[in-house]
């Protein structure tokens, strides 16, 4: 991770990469965990499940 990234930028990527390793895995828990680890405000969270609805469409 850069230093100085914004903290949902760093959430984004680390919940691809997670994807990428198990395209099965449960969203709900992933944005759960990515909430927490990147201490993320409840709008970035919001952002992430609105993110990964629109990947699943595509």
């Amino acid at each position: 991770m850069a230093a100085g990234e914004a903290p949902i930028k760093q959430a984004v990527k680390w919940l691809d990469d997670q994807l990428a390793d198990n395209p099965n895995a449960d969203r709900v828990k992933l944005i759960d965990e990515a909430s927490r680890r990147f201490d993320l405000t409840p709008l970035d969270t919001d952002f992430l499940y609105r993110h990964l609805a629109e990947r699943k469409k595509g």
